[in-house]
């Protein structure tokens, strides 16, 4: 995993024309999102798809990301970062942030690394960094195969959306969790650092999964 520095980010959303600040620790992230074959590896089965191993799973939902984080933890002998409870809409999802095992990243952790130290758009020239509607064939493609950012992480933008930890708006969306970064079907609109998505945390659809990430 790409050790990440601390920093700062400034986020905003554009619906709302709000920004706000965050802070972030240092902390490790995964240099492309989970792949159908890893995700295979821990759960048993991948969704059902005609996409190849080594590239990212999808049709995950955010309680299945969350579900997989506690599972590789436990295999790989780490403390698991969450406590599920039977909340259909997860909002009794606990994540104990100090915990060694993998997690989502945050909203301000993912963006923050996506940007790289970078203030622009996006970390570099969309057609080289990422696979989206204007070069993908319509079909998602294996991790690490577009140039990555300063930091060594691929796909940030493109190829899939990825969950992140977030509610996006409890007083609008309820449960509603963040993804982010846009994927291979998004025009170059979606696939900017800064573009906020969300939906229910049992959503699931062929261009969003997600990245691991760990507390130092």
């Amino acid at each position: 995993m790409a050790a990440i520095p601390a920093g700062k980010i400034l986020l905003r959303d554009e619906g709302t024309r709000t920004n706000w600040t965050a802070e972030v620790r240092a902390l490790l992230l995964a240099p492309h999102p989970v792949t159908r074959e890893l995700y295979a590896a821990v759960m048993g089965e991948a969704p059902a798809s005609p996409a190849g191993p080594r590239t990212p799973v999808t049709g995950v939902s955010w309680l299945d990301a969350v579900r997989f984080c506690n599972l590789l933890s436990e295999t790989a002998g780490l403390e698991p970062c969450y406590s599920l409870g039977d909340d259909p809409d997860g909002l009794d999802v606990v994540c104990h942030w100090e915990a060694g095992g993998y997690r989502l990243p945050s909203e301000a952790e993912w963006e923050y690394a996506c940007r790289a130290g970078t203030s622009g758009v996006r970390y570099g020239e969309l057609d080289e960094i990422a696979w989206y509607r204007g070069n993908s064939g319509g079909v998602v493609h294996d991790v690490g195969t577009r140039a990555p950012n300063a930091w060594g992480l691929h796909d940030m933008i493109g190829n899939v959306w990825e969950w992140c930890w977030d509610v996006y708006d409890p007083a609008v969306y309820g449960p509603y969790r963040v993804f982010r970064g846009g994927g291979w079907y998004e025009p170059p609109r979606g696939c900017r650092a800064s573009c906020r998505r969300r939906s229910h945390p049992t959503f699931r659809i062929d261009d969003l999964g997600f990245r691991l990430a760990r507390s130092l």
